[in-house]
């Protein structure tokens, strides 16, 4: 009789690390060549990637950073070949062929809710009759141009949601509509991301004859890309609080101008005037007669001591 190896408590023998599983939608098949050089510029990794084919269309992606791993997942959904792609954290405790890979995150917009009830409560209200809501933290990002947008966990085994009616104070209703960011390939038949226009059974038991106008869904679907700098709303404080939090103005430093040697009229002495020491008051003051014409001080010079003086010191002299 062969003797059980009994792995449930080897957990040193597991080598799982910082895997993601991830779910193809597409009948496709995989060439992980061309899936590692289309997510090599979308993810940005500082340390890369390692991506592993497990067969039926699942796919490992192994990371060094954690980090790098959440913000992944955080900014999911993911598509390939513009087919949705289903990204699963891989545990140690789960086997691959029991991972069901039916839960994508999308940034919904809802649009058409009268502007007194558009805020971040009434959004999630709404969007948890389609899945659940994530807690969002920053608010400029929740708000667009006519629409409010909030993270929903979607199970993706059921047809996407096209909106809802929802009840007003006086009784009125009125229809609210869903609007998915980054959608990828839906079937326009039914509503489902799991197939195609061509896979889905209502088109195959039709043989093809199905009208245009029997299609539940369209490219209306599909929202347009969401840019937080084109803000719609900013706030304004007010005039004197704007002023209170300015620096006051820092004083500026006038340059260092050099000594002036001023002849006075009717002294013999020479007089050394500093710019800097002299105030605008004192200078007008002093000021008589100018003449602007450079001359040397030779003459005025009552002894040599004086003249070397004034050569050590390389000044010019203006008379006044």
């Amino acid at each position: 009789m062969r003797s059980l190896l009994d792995l449930s408590q080897k957990r040193h023998l597991l080598k799982v690390e910082l895997t993601v599983a991830a779910k193809f939608l597409t009948k496709r098949a995989l060439n992980i060549d061309a899936i590692a050089k289309t997510f090599t510029p979308l993810w940005r990794t500082k340390n890369g990637f390692k991506v592993k084919r497990e067969g039926d269309h699942i796919v490992l992606f192994t990371f060094d950073d954690k980090g790098e791993m959440e913000k992944i997942l955080a900014t999911e959904p993911w598509s390939f070949d513009k087919h949705l792609m289903v990204l699963q954290r891989y545990d140690r405790e789960t086997d691959l062929t029991d991972m069901e890979f039916n839960k994508v995150t999308f940034w919904v917009q809802v649009h058409d809710i009268p502007i007194r009830f558009r805020n971040k409560k009434v959004a999630a209200r709404i969007c948890s009759a389609i899945g659940t809501v994530n807690e969002i933290e920053d608010d400029s990002e929740i708000e667009g141009d006519g629409f409010i947008r909030t993270r929903v966990t979607i199970d993706i085994s059921k047809p996407l949601s096209r909106g809802r009616v929802i009840s007003l104070e006086n009784g009125k209703e009125l229809w609210v509509s869903f609007k998915y960011e980054r959608l990828p390939n839906i079937c326009y038949w039914c509503g489902c991301l799991t197939h195609g226009d061509r896979d889905c059974e209502q088109w195959i038991e039709s043989e093809g004859n199905l009208p245009i106008e029997s299609q539940q869904c369209g490219p209306w679907l599909r929202a347009a890309p969401f840019t937080p700098s084109r803000r719609n709303t900013i706030k304004v404080p007010g005039f004197y609080n704007s002023k209170a939090k300015e620096s006051p103005p820092t004083a500026t430093v006038q340059s260092k101008k050099p000594p002036v040697v001023v002849v006075r009229p009717g002294k013999l002495s020479l007089e050394i005037i500093r710019p800097e020491k002299e105030t605008n008051e004192t200078l007008i003051q002093n000021y008589t007669a100018p003449d602007f014409q450079e001359q040397p001080l030779q003459h005025s010079m009552s002894n040599s001591s004086d003249q070397g003086t004034l050569r050590n010191l390389n000044l010019k002299c203006r008379l006044f």
